[in-house]
């Protein structure tokens, strides 16, 4: 009886469910979007530190876990390198550079990071070979970056770097491509780190010093267990130095809990939002045919009949709409430009569309409430 009910009623006001459905659909897109680019975003800021070969990581203690503001030497790094339990260190140098490339008509800032080879922090390579030597004048780039400036392993790439006042040029060698790596929205390209001392930017070309300084140190260790204690080793033996997990140092980029913690929110008001709209519309239905649903208690229809006719045709109508929003958004995102950093995954998808499909019946709880109320003899008038 309920299902007959349900789709009676959907059918013979066809139009006005549609017309709900797409608002429905349009909401699911909304709501897609944001997740995806929370996803793009993320990844965009955090893609090299996720896909980094360390436990560890290693900070100036006063440098509030700030990578561009810590400054470490080979002195912490041999001691860090001595303390029990610690497989492997490796230094990490970040800046930033210009690629000059024919194929490109304006150049393209890139991550600059030096590693020692051989050591942690190096990128695992898809092709090609990895860095041998620390005073090479050899590069990694990413494959996604290898295919916009047209370049393959054994071919050459420019970077451009300010140094005092004059802009130098670099001639670098790729000698292999890595997986993606994006760090602070931008590709990664990965040269030894005598190299990216003499190739970063600056202050005066007589500016360096005879001591190798960078900003992180990667530490690897012989049981990732026991990370927690080796954190308090590692600072209880070594004077200023802070060592952070992965996720925390992610979590310390500025601005990526700020930008992550908006696209939630935004996320959950647009979930509230769509449960707002859903309720609205099915009691404004509910009320509009009182007199219907008197009736049909008046007849002898129990309220599990008229409670389940409602329960189906919110269904019904959230599902259509959010599998047309759902189509919609995947047939859009085929069309967006790669700059525009949004990520479809299966999880992503699947907690959103789970989500939207949840707040219809919970939406629509009060017109469920007012249906069930209904007292047959005053809704017809007697």
């Amino acid at each position: 009886m309920s299902f007959y009910l349900s789709f009676k009623e959907i059918w013979r006001n066809k139009g006005r469910y549609m017309l709900f459905s797409l608002v429905i659909a349009l909401i699911t897109t909304l709501v897609l979007f944001i997740a995806a680019l929370a996803g793009g975003l993320s990844r965009a800021n955090r893609q090299f530190l996720d896909n980094l070969d360390a436990d560890q990581l290693v900070y100036q203690a006063d440098a509030d876990k700030l990578i561009s503001a810590s400054r470490l030497n080979n002195k912490t790094l041999a001691a860090i390198r001595r303390v029990e339990g610690v497989e492997d260190v490796g230094p990490l140098g970040f800046s930033t550079t210009t690629i000059v490339n024919p194929v490109q008509t304006v150049p393209m800032d890139v991550t600059l990071i030096g590693v020692e080879p051989g050591k942690p922090g190096n990128p695992q390579i898809l092709s090609g070979s990895p860095l041998n030597r620390r005073y090479a004048n050899e590069v990694i780039i990413d494959k996604n970056l290898a295919g916009t400036i047209g370049v393959k392993p054994g071919g050459q790439i420019t970077i451009k770097t300010i140094q005092g006042t004059d802009e130098e040029y670099f001639n670098l060698t790729v000698v292999g491509l890595s997986d993606e790596n994006q760090f602070l929205f931008q590709p990664s390209i990965f040269v030894p780190i005598e190299t990216w001392d003499q190739v970063k930017p600056q202050a005066s070309n007589s500016s360096r010093t005879s001591q190798l300084i960078y900003n992180l140190i990667a530490v690897s260790l012989l049981n990732p267990a026991d990370a927690p204690q080796m954190t308090q080793n590692l600072q209880n033996l070594i004077a200023n130095i802070q060592v952070l997990d992965k996720e925390t140092a992610i979590q310390s980029i500025p601005g990526y809990s700020v930008q992550q913690s908006t696209l939630n929110t935004q996320q959950a008001f647009t979930l509230l939002i769509g449960a707002l709209v859903l309720g609205g519309f099915f009691q404004i239905q509910t009320m509009q045919k009182i007199g219907l649903i008197g009736m049909l208690k008046a007849i002898g229809t129990p309220n599990r009949s008229v409670a389940g006719a409602n329960i189906v045709q919110i269904i019904t109508v959230t599902v259509f709409g959010v599998l047309l929003g759902l189509i919609g958004t995947l047939l859009i995102s085929l069309g967006m430009p790669p700059e525009v950093p949004i990520i479809f995954n299966a999880r992503t998808i699947a907690t959103s569309v789970a989500a939207l499909l949840l707040i219809g019946p919970l939406g629509s709880l009060v017109a469920i409430r007012i249906a069930l109320k209904v007292e047959p003899l005053q809704a017809i008038g007697l």
